[in-house]
């Protein structure tokens, strides 16, 4: 059997000593300089001022339990002058904190997701800094143009074949500003092709849990997803074929598990999704041919799975949701166990248990199965309901 190379990282014992994200990086570069191979890091914990920056064919595997990349406190600062597209500096009013080998995010009002740059600080001319990352979008001082030293803590740009297994995320959420899932999260990936995340915990980020974007063939098992202030797990922009099964979701600011754009011929089972500000489980724009099977969703804000509204063309056609057990979401008022909106086509519901176990005044999954009137075909099969309405079929006043 063909050895494949590999070195030790850690506080101490081991071939690489240090505490934050530059000691973590080298041993995953010198491995990928070797064509790949497993960086193993031991106990303790390691201050992130920038990401750890994944590699093709490299396996990053910490101590379960005891491993944990904590963020490090961010700054901010407006910027001085405008950002141009395509250019690789940014100037702020004020550069304390913002240092050389710093991850950093730059936007403005018009960014959203996709046009807000996160790059490395590479260089510094006063209160002018280079980048290793062309900005996304022009970044205008009149559209409230900044700067901030957030990142994802583990990012994976363009690679393949990566797995990440038993490291704790501390986000660090109280000492840092939001980032949002389309560019950055705990766990970040972007063109991460045939990537494994196994045996994970990211809590407290300001941002989401785990996200991946344009990443197909992602495994991710067996990982926890809690605190987080936006999305628990959130596979989007086009990925295609994603595994994710035996997660948790708690306690997260908005949904569970969400399906951005495009996520189609997925696999989500036996995940536990609970306690999440908004849906347990929310699906949408082009979200098709998925299987969501065995899922416990309870106890979320809103619906416990809820379609999003969408036009016929870019609607989440011919998902099946089967052995799924939906009781008590609703908590922040009412909802539903399953809400179907838009013209949303060709879902099959089969053997869902969907019921509120609280006493009759303290229920709020009131309606088991709501389905809007804009909806296509719903066959329903051996589904167990208990709700106070069953199911509101729109389709039929």
């Amino acid at each position: 059997m063909e050895q494949r190379p590999s070195i030790t990282v850690g506080n101490k014992d081991a071939v690489l000593v240090g505490s934050d994200n530059r000691v973590l990086q080298a041993a995953v570069d010198y491995v990928a300089a070797l064509g790949g191979g497993t960086v193993e890091i031991g106990p303790g914990e390691f201050l992130m001022h920038d990401s750890l920056h994944l590699r093709s064919n490299v396996t990053v595997r910490g101590t379960e339990g005891e491993t944990i990349l904590r963020k490090a406190k961010g700054v901010r600062s407006p910027l001085a002058l405008d950002g141009d597209f395509g250019e690789q500096q940014l100037t702020v009013k004020n550069a304390e904190g913002f240092e050389v080998g710093h991850g950093v995010a730059i936007r403005d009002d018009r960014s959203g997701g996709f046009h807000t740059t996160v790059a490395r600080i590479t260089g510094r001319t006063g209160n002018t800094f280079s980048i290793d990352k062309p900005l996304m979008a022009d970044c205008m001082v009149r559209g409230n143009a900044r700067a901030a030293t957030v990142f994802p803590v583990v990012s994976g740009y363009d690679v393949q074949g990566v797995r990440i297994e038993n490291l704790t995320i501390e986000g660090n959420k109280d000492q840092n500003i939001a980032l949002n899932g389309c560019r950055g999260a705990g766990i970040f990936l972007y063109r991460g092709f045939g990537t494994t995340i196994s045996n994970c915990t990211v809590r407290n980020y300001n941002g989401d849990g785990i996200s991946f974007q344009q990443s197909n063939d992602v495994t991710v098992q067996h990982c926890v997803s809690e605190g987080n202030t936006q999305l628990g797990f959130h596979p989007g922009s086009g990925s295609q074929r994603p595994q994710v099964t035996a997660n948790v979701a708690r306690n997260n600011g908005t949904d569970g598990l969400f399906l951005c754009w495009r996520v189609r011929h997925g696999v989500f089972a036996n995940n536990e999704l609970e306690g999440n500000g908004r849906y347990g489980i929310s699906i949408g724009h082009k979200d098709t041919d998925n299987l969501l099977e065995a899922n416990h969703v309870r106890l979320n804000g809103e619906d416990g799975i809820h379609f999003r509204n969408e036009t016929f063309g870019m609607a989440a056609h011919r998902n099946r949701l089967k052995d799924n057990v939906i009781e008590d979401n609703g908590t922040k008022g009412s909802g539903a166990g399953i809400r179907v909106r838009g013209e949303t086509d060709g879902l099959i519901f089969e053997n869902n248990q969907i019921r509120d176990t609280r006493s009759a005044e303290s229920q709020t999954q009131t309606t088991g199965i709501l389905i809007d009137k804009q909806a296509g075909r719903v066959t329903l099969k051996k589904n167990q309901i208990t709700a106070k309405t069953a199911i509101d079929d729109k389709r039929d006043e």
